[in-house]
């Protein structure tokens, strides 16, 4: 097996930064409530952050008390206006309707003074100018869904399960009546896969709204529990008795919902459907508009997810108009961003694709003929933040750099010729201004906590400074962090890992080690952020005397479409496979203790640290477990499928990856944790889990949260960490 440090890595951008040493001097202790989500002085410890945003192309800071104005070269801040200001100009004064902070301050229109904050009950749009209150729109309590158009004015919102649609003069107007929990309008539909994560789509100027319909009345009921709060009482004559909350799940191989999608035009009043055929066994996403509003783009899938169609629709009557684009696969397909049409073209758009293997830009015509591939490469294509019209060219984020990094780079259509426009290192998350000629960088790297500049793209991209987070860890004692990678099991695929070891590490001494885990699609662990992207239970559980590991193994993201589709059809077994090339690393050091390595994950690394604790039970010694998926046959039809196809088509694979027969191997100390009212890997899977178990005699723990869905949310996750910790402390620590 080679292990391969980055120090070997080479590619287009410098590779700094490779370690984080301890810092000897420290005397301080960390404790959960420093370092867990959800602890009383968490926010203090992390990297100062600064809200930011864009007013078309002048850079605004959103603080507590104020927003001001960014001078992009220098830095100095010019106040636009405070916190006090907003509240007297709008003529707010009692509690229940004064704005509270600005952090959330919008500026929509990049040649008018307007500023939107909230209260919780309104929209306030103030001119900041002439200080006065220009528009107030009412925000009902209890929304499921909102969405404003800037252009048209123009608001809809779906309340009651019922959608709306609110003009610019405040005028109501009532859109459905047969909403419910079966019909669901204008909000995310097949279970947010596919990039959805709305269901209102407003066309470029306003005055169309296009929505998603589901009707989910044929879809299972699945029961959960609701169990009332402590201090909860019951009115006169109500049960003191937990009630059943039923949610719509269509796990798979069983049916699923429809979904239609219609069209309400703001003039005439009218809505119509996109004709686009039987909603049967189908999904419709990535739904996109043409500049004239004319049009609608979207994509479809077969339920297979193997055969997607780009198809475009006329937006007045809905007719079907044409297939522009089609992309099938042995494996899979999978869709997740809209079309977008070049800003200074109307008749060009940029489409996204792993077609080649890796996600990448492609240039078509509105007829839908392929002009030409923009980006190539074995990297990928991340993001698309928007366009620079001047330069006709689009900026996007990659991973070209490096695979564990996050770049801002800049793409000439016409040429294909690429800029760096960010340092070349670490893990970036960029803004672009609405004019397309700045962008605000705020990243970090592994040795640097937060760091933000602006990037001027009016000429040759330049780098100006603006803010740098101290360290919140100065004067703790912090352990140390380096990365690596190694050889998956196929022994030509590279595996990016990180490292934690123990606080005051000592190479002659042999420590206990947990690997953490998730290792599912559409996630990483491993990046060239602030320490590695390490979590902060991990530098919590260093403080404790334990070595961390974390790999990203094959079926993880952004590193291409054979990578992802290794694990088709077999979840979890080339990921074991790959994680346990990460075993043999850890033996091979002699700082590591063989006979006392634990292993942890929630969710899809629940699945992996019960698949690791029972296919290979002499090796991990104890396991922590959360929300683990037990088998795939229970879990939801749009992501399950395309990664395992249906449990009647793919029995062998259902029954290879499914952890009941596999409850008889359980020889170490496994502890389950969920949240009772989880709606994404719902109870089900931990219960007959544990029904598994007792038929064959073995012996996990179990703890339950009541009312917390798949994560424990505020300082129950605190309480969550504690019990994980204490669980490696009584079973993995201990040498008797």
């Amino acid at each position: 097996m080679k292990i391969k440090s980055f120090i070997s890595l080479v590619g287009i951008c410098a590779f700094t930064g490779l370690l984080c040493p301890t810092q000897s001097m420290a005397q301080k202790q960390f404790t959960l409530e420093d370092l867990n989500f959800g602890g009383n002085n968490f926010y203090n410890m992390r990297p100062e952050a600064r809200y930011l945003t864009w007013w078309g192309g002048k850079l605004v800071r959103q603080d507590y008390n104020s927003c001001s104005l960014v001078d992009p070269v220098t830095g100095k801040e010019t106040q636009l206006f405070t916190l006090d200001d907003i509240n007297k100009w709008a003529g707010l004064s009692t509690s229940n309707e004064v704005v509270r902070h600005l952090y959330g301050a919008e500026f929509p229109y990049s040649d008018r003074p307007i500023v939107v904050v909230q209260n919780g009950n309104e929209d306030l749009y103030v001119n900041f100018k002439t200080q006065k209150l220009e528009q107030r729109q009412n925000r009902p309590s209890g929304l499921q869904a909102h969405e404003w158009n800037k252009l048209s004015g123009a608001t809809a919102f779906v309340k009651d399960h019922q959608l709306y649609v609110t003009d610019a003069k405040g005028a109501e107007h009532k859109l459905t009546s047969d909403g419910s929990r079966n019909i669901v309008y204008g909000q995310s539909v097949h279970r947010d896969e596919f990039g959805i994560n709305g269901g209102l789509y407003w066309s470029p100027k306003g005055n169309r709204l296009a929505f998603y319909r589901m009707d989910q009345s044929m879809v299972a009921d699945y029961p959960l529990v609701d169990v009332p709060e402590l201090d909860w009482k019951p009115a006169k004559g109500e049960s003191r008795a937990a009630k059943v909350d039923l949610i719509k799940y269509p796990m798979t191989g069983e049916t699923s919902h429809k979904v239609t999608v219609g069209v309400y035009d703001l003039a005439t009043g009218k809505t119509v459907y996109l004709q686009a055929g039987d909603p049967t066994d189908r999904y419709f996403t990535n739904i996109a508009w043409s500049p004239d509003e004319k049009t609608i783009y979207m994509f479809e899938l077969n339920r297979d997810q193997n055969d997607c169609r780009l198809v475009s629709y006329d937006a007045t009557t809905g007719a079907k108009l044409k297939e522009l684009y089609r992309e099938t696969d042995a494996k899979y397909v999978e869709p997740c961003h809209p079309i977008q049409f070049l800003p200074w073209n109307d008749n060009e758009f940029i489409l996204q694709s792993q077609k080649d293997g890796y996600n990448h830009l492609y240039l078509f015509n509105k007829d839908g003929r392929q002009l030409k591939q923009i980006t190539s490469g074995k990297w990928v294509v991340i993001d698309v933040l928007g366009f620079n019209n001047k330069q006709k060219s689009i900026v996007y984020v990659s991973n070209e750099c490096n695979p564990i990094q996050r770049n801002t780079w800049l793409v000439n259509v016409g040429s294909g010729k690429r800029t760096l426009l960010d340092n070349g290192r670490g893990y970036h998350y960029p803004k672009l201004s609405e004019d397309g000629n700045a962008v605000m960088d705020s990243y970090s790297e592994p040795s640097v906590p937060h760091k933000y500049e602006v990037i001027s793209l009016t000429g040759k991209p330049q780098r100006h400074d603006y803010f740098t987070s101290a360290n919140p860890w100065k004067g703790y004692t912090v352990p140390e962090y380096t990365s690596g990678s190694l050889k998956a099991a196929d022994g030509k695929t590279d595996l990016y890992w990180r490292m934690v070891k123990p606080v005051n590490f000592d190479a002659n001494k042999k420590y206990p080690t947990v690997i953490y885990v998730y290792g599912g699609p559409h996630a990483h662990n491993v990046e060239a952020s602030w320490n590695w992207g390490s979590r902060g239970w991990e530098t919590y559980m260093a403080q404790k005397g334990y070595l961390l590991f974390i790999l990203d193994n094959r079926g993880s993201e952004h590193r291409g479409k054979e990578f992802e589709q290794a694990t088709f059809r077999h979840l979890g077994q080339e990921e074991m496979k790959d994680q346990m090339e990460g075993v043999k690393y850890l033996k091979s050091l002699p700082y590591v203790d063989q006979n006392r390595i634990g292993v942890h994950g929630w969710s899809f690394g629940g699945f992996m640290t019960t698949s690791l604790i029972t296919n290979y039970p002499d090796v991990f010694k104890v396991g922590v477990a959360g929300g683990p998926v037990i088998d795939w046959k229970w879990y939801e039809a749009m992501y399950g499928e395309r990664y395992m196809d249906t449990p009647q088509s793919n029995p062998e694979g259902y029954a290879q990856t499914s952890l009941l027969t596999k409850a008889k191997d359980l020889k170490g100390k496994l502890q389950i944790i969920i949240g009772l009212n989880d709606p994404v890997v719902v109870p089900q899977h931990a219960y007959s889990f544990l029904k598994a178990c007792i038929a064959a005699g073995t012996q996990p723990d179990f703890f339950v949260y009541p009312g917390e869905p798949h994560n424990m949310r505020g300082h129950q996750s605190v309480h969550l960490h504690e019990r994980i910790t204490q669980y490696f402390e009584d079973y993995l620590k201990p040498i008797k």
